[in-house]
Formats: structure tokens, sequence, C-alpha cells
């Protein structure tokens, strides 16, 4: 790494010193201490690259109204400026009161390996029309994924089919399915640490937060502004500690530990996705579901009136581990066996949305129906079409660049997750660590853990030496917005407190809603994001949202969304390999 001396002049100093941070009660507004500072470090790595010219066009015909595409080249390794690139696709929408406009508003919808130009493209669905109005909004996909340049760890689909056939489970149950995962787990490891290479080992969140400086200063903005979900918000964390005096507004929704994402010596022996605890987050999710169930009865909740909603909760994940349930069509032929893992992917899915108790209620109800009828074979168009989803080849535009018919979303995951988060050794350690999930998260605790066996260090052996790993803790020039959802499936909300106790200049939002992230589903949490986007002003200390939808508090079919209920919630990727946008 080359040594590059940065002259800081005094008044740059001076004027972190005087940022202004507003603090709501009696006192007003007071001055803030100074933000941390970008790292010499770092500065160098980012400030000495130019910044690119997208060359904007219109894509409107591919991705809606106003929508301009662009690409721009930046470098695979920032130590080495002036080597190899990769190439990043962006996607914009233009404020729509230019002359008003306060800057550029970057969006991240999760995964890892969610699309930032999708997301973009769908802003004027789910963002308030205010922050429309004040903000270009910019999506980009991160380095590897989607619309930019592809990662790619075998060398076409026939061998990456082959390979990964393993992991064709939600999460493997009994010997044959777990021996089969781990086979697959290690070759995924070693085809992304040989044929996926170079690029396997560049695309960790710290280089993606690079990338968004660059782009940062490509689109003008002194200081960034940025709303990330799920995944987006470990990005968004690690933005605002590498250059921690170039936040403008930083909001975090739906958010991942990230001391337990990045993971640290005394970790290291835990899977990255058992530490996240997203396991213990959507049992607890499920069961405070069954217990409203109860308490509704019957009126409300159909699954009440076949009996009590826990003891027809067992009995289904008993029947199943004992013997699946074949599922057919109207003629009578098998479209697929109804398995525990399976059901239990499919409640997850159910719980990603506000109305997800609903979903819970009609497959359980569906499911205990059948099986009390007797019978090993049942024909369910809705759980058909559960798994025609599940397994649904995910439609991909060819407006640009995507090779076509290779699929490259699993190595976008786990490229992402391998260089980021630290993990065991073997494959095989997964095997008790999922038995220990187990313990205290049944099923929810398997299914999140399996998730990053290809991560095992021994075989997924590519690193990236700019990782980040912490630490969490730098004060930024505005406070980071952090938004937590007590009852959020894939992201616990005790990560959202964890980050938030970690970040000095930061301010927790609590949320008691339903669903993956909080944004979109009350007035409350919609409101003080865009408060804050706009005007830098943060909610008081201490405040917690209420969600519109509450489970079973109005008859079925019933619209509870009060806030903006015109308007669509964010299509965010819950982390997990092969998850789609919520739609």
């Amino acid at each position: 790494m080359t040594a590059v001396r940065l002259h800081v002049r005094r008044w740059g100093t001076l004027l972190a010193a005087l940022s202004l941070v507003v603090t709501l009660g009696a006192t007003g507004a007071t001055a803030a201490p100074p933000s941390d500072r970008t790292s010499r470090a770092e500065a160098a790595r980012v400030d000495r690259v130019p910044a690119p010219d997208p060359q904007w066009f219109d894509c409107s015909t591919a991705f809606g109204p106003r929508t301009q595409c662009g690409t721009v080249q930046l470098p695979l390794d920032y130590d080495q400026p002036r080597k190899a690139t990769t190439e990043v696709a962006l996607l914009k929408v233009p404020a729509t009161d230019p002359a008003r406009k306060l800057g550029t508003l970057f969006l991240n919808p999760g995964g890892p390996g969610g699309s930032g130009v999708q997301i973009a493209a769908a802003a004027p669905f789910f963002l308030s029309p205010a922050l429309l109005e004040r903000f270009d909004v910019v999506g980009f996909d991160p380095r590897g994924t989607n619309y930019s340049s592809n990662v790619q760890c075998f060398r076409n689909l026939g061998e990456q089919a082959s390979a990964l056939a393993g992991l064709n489970v939600p999460f493997p149950v009994g010997d044959a399915e777990t021996g089969a995962f781990i086979a697959s787990s290690k070759a995924f490891g070693i085809a992304c640490s040989t044929t996926g290479t170079p690029l396997s080992g560049s695309m960790s969140t710290a280089e993606v937060a690079r990338d968004m400086d660059v782009l940062r200063r490509t689109v003008g903005d002194q200081r960034l502004s940025y709303l990330g979900f799920s995944y987006g918000t470990y990005l968004g964390n690690v933005y605002a500690n590498l250059f921690p005096d170039r936040v403008r507004a930083v909001v975090i929704d739906g958010v991942l530990d990230p001391v337990a994402w990045a993971g640290t010596p005394a970790t290291a022996g835990i899977p990255q996705t058992q530490r996240l605890k997203s396991g213990e987050a959507a049992s607890r999710a499920l069961h405070e579901v069954l217990a409203r169930c109860t308490t509704a009865g019957p009126e409300f909740c159909s699954l009440a009136g076949l009996g009590d909603p826990e003891t027809l909760y067992a009995d289904i994940i008993a029947s199943l581990k004992a013997e699946p349930l074949t599922i057919v069509d109207e003629t009578g032929e098998p479209v697929f066996v109804l398995t525990y893992a399976t059901l239990i992917s499919f409640l997850l899915g159910d719980l990603y949305a506000p109305e997800g108790y609903s979903y819970v209620d009609q497959d359980l109800t569906l499911v205990a129906t059948l099986l009390a009828a007797g019978g090993t074979t049942a024909t369910s168009a809705p759980l058909v079409e559960k798994y025609e989803a599940l397994h649904a080849t995910a439609q991909r535009s060819d407006a640009f660049g995507l090779g076509f018919p290779y699929d490259n979303s699993p190595e976008a995951f786990q490229s992402v997750l391998c260089t980021d988060g630290l993990n065991p050794a073997r494959a095989e350690k997964w095997v008790p660590a999922s038995a220990r999930a187990d313990a205290v998260a049944p099923g929810f605790g398997p299914l999140w853990t399996w998730a990053s066996s290809p991560c095992a260090s021994s075989t997924w052996t590519v690193r990236d030496e700019d990782a980040y790993a912490g630490p969490f803790t730098h004060r930024t020039a505005a406070p980071v917005l952090v938004v937590g959802n007590y009852w959020d499936p894939a992201t616990n909300y005790d990560g959202a407190v964890a980050a938030s106790s970690l970040l000095p200049n930061s301010r927790l939002l609590s949320s008691d809603s339903w669903g993956h992230t909080a944004y979109g589903t009350s007035a409350c949490v919609t409101d003080a994001v865009d408060t804050y986007l706009l005007r830098g002003r943060i909610p008081a200390a201490g405040t917690v949202c209420t969600g519109d939808v509450q489970p079973f508090t109005v008859p079925p079919g019933t619209e509870q969304r009060r806030g903006a209920p015109e308007r669509a919630l964010p299509p965010v990727v819950p982390p997990l390999p092969g998850a789609l946008p919520r739609s």
C-alpha cells in the first residue's frame, strides 16, 4: 500500500467542530462535539480517483418515466486505482422540483446482492412526494451484482447447477441432505476462490462504501444522504465509520448488528448468519402471531377455529417431520412435496410483509386442514403458487450488461457475505451450530444458520485485505438515524439497539410494527425519516412508533395502512440467499 501524506488545512478541523446538530428538547439547538475525520489512508484511497462521468441516458422504456441510467468504471482495488477496474451501473430519478433540490439521496434495498438500480426505479412508488421533490434519487448496483459487472464463480450455468445442487433445500434435514449441502458449500467456496477471482475478493462492503463515496463526488454532493434497508444498513454503517465527516444524513432501517456481521476472533467459530440472531427474530414473530390468533379467536383468525393455534402448529411440524405432504395440481399430478423445511421457508416469507400474519393464518389453516383429511396427497393452489414463486428463476431485464443464460445471484450474495465476515473453518461445523440454533429458534434457526455455510474459511479462501471489520464507533458529522422494528423476522431488533449504542452520534427510532423494515408502515416512522432527510431533525429520544397493521385486529381483508395506503412499501431484499425483493 502506498503511503500518501495529506495536508489538512486548519480551518477544516474548525468547520468540523462547528457542525450543527439539532437536539430536540427544552434546550433547543446545541453545538455538537466535532466529528471524527476520514483517516488519511482512506482519504488517500478514494480522493485520488477522479469522479467518473456516468454518461446519463434515458432508460424510461425499461425502468419507468423520467429514469436515467449510466455506468462508471471504478477501481477493482482502491490501493491500485490506475490498474484494473469494474463497471458499476447507476439509475437516477431526477428531483421533481430541481430549483429547490437539496442534493442526491442514495438508496440500497439490502441483500447483499439486491439491486440499487431497481429500488431507485421504484422510488416514485414508495418515497414521499416531498423527498422526490427535493432529491435526485440514485441507486447503484454494488460491484459484482445485477446490472454491474457480474461476479461469476463457474464457467457456465450447467457447472453452477451441478456444483450447487445440494443447496436446493431451504436447510438440510437428515444425513443425506446434510452431506449434499456440505459438499455443495465446499464446492461453492472453492469455485469463488478460484474461477470467481479477482472480483469475488473485491466485493466487501467496504469496497462498495468506497464506490459510494466516489459516486457522491460524481453527483456533486459534499456530504452523503443515504437511505438503506436490511443489508443496506451495514453498507450505511460502514460508510459512516469510514467517512464520518462526509455524512449529511444517513438512515438505516432493518438493522444488522455490525459487530455480529463482521465477527471478531472470539466469535469466529459461530457462523455469521447465526450471530445475527435472525432465527430468534423470526421465531419470536411467528409465535407472537400465534398468540394473538388465540386472543382474537376464529372471527379474525381462521386457525383458531380449528383448535389451539400453538398446538396445531406443533402438530403440523411433527407431522411434516414424520412424513412430507405431497401437493398435486387439479389433474392429480404431483407438483411438489411440502417438507418441514419448505414450510418454515414459506412462513418466513409470509412474515416479511406487515400483513404477513394473515398469510401465516392462511397457510397453517390450509396445511392443518389437509393433514386432518388423513391423506398425504392434496390439491392446493395457494401452496403451489408459493412453491413456484420460491423456485422461479428471477426475471432479469436485458436493458444493459446482464449475461444470459447465467444467473449469478448465488455468487453475488455469498461474495459479499464471505468477504465481510469471519466464519468457522469447515462446513461441517455448521451441523452442531445448526443444532444449537434449532434449540433456541426451532426451524428458523437452522434456516438462517446454514445460509453462510459456503463461507467456511478453509474452502472460501479468497480475501479482501481492505474489508472493514470495525470499529463501528466513529462520531459522524450529522446524526445517523437507526430504525428498528420489534417484530422484524429478518433483522433482529437487537441489531438496531446494538448499532445505535455503538454510534455516538445516532438516534434510535423504534417501531412496534410487522414485516421486514419499518419505513412506510406508519405515518410516525415515515414522517420521522422524511423530516430527518429533509431538515436534519431527529425524533425525540425514546420515540416508539406503532405500525398501522396489527395482527387480527380487524376482519380479514380490511385495509389497515393509514399513513399512505396509496404508496407501496420499499422493495427490500432480506439477507438470505435467493431472496427476491418484497413485492
